[in-house]
C-alpha cells in the first residue's frame, strides 16, 4: 500500500481546506501553522511538485495581478487519487491506534 508522509498529508489536507485559494504563499501558512514550524518556499514547492506528479493534486495558472508585478499564481487542487490517498493515510493512522487506549496517556501513567 502507497501511504504518503505526514508532510503530504498535511500539505494535502492544506489544499482541501483553502479550497479555491490554495496557491503557494497560503498552503506553506497553513503547513507551517499545522507543523508550528516554518517551512521554506523552496521545500514546500519541493514537496507540491511530487504530488503532482504522483497525481494527487492538479495545478492551474491564474490571471497575472498588478500586485504581483504581472505574475500569476499558480492554484493547486485535490484530484480524486488525492482525496484516495489522504482517506488511506487516515484510516491507517486510525487502524495503528485503534488497540491503543486513551487512558495510556494519561498524567502519572507514562511510563
Amino acid at each position: 500500500m502507497d501511504i504518503i508522509t505526514r508532510l503530504e498529508e498535511v500539505i494535502l489536507i492544506a489544499i482541501w481546506k483553502l479550497q479555491e485559494n490554495a496557491y503557494g504563499v497560503t498552503i506553506n501558512k497553513e503547513v507551517s501553522r499545522s507543523f508550528q514550524k516554518k517551512y521554506t518556499m523552496g521545500a514546500l514547492y519541493f514537496s507540491l511538485d511530487q504530488l503532482h506528479k504522483k497525481g494527487f493534486v492538479s495545478k492551474a495558472t491564474g490571471n497575472p495581478t498588478p500586485e504581483r508585478g504581472g505574475r500569476s499564481k499558480t492554484f493547486y487542487f485535490l484530484t480524486v487519487e488525492g482525496k484516495k490517498a489522504l482517506q488511506r493515510a487516515k484510516d491507517h493512522q486510525e487502524a495503528l491506534w485503534k488497540e491503543i487506549p486513551d487512558a495510556a496517556f494519561k498524567k502519572g501513567e507514562m511510563k
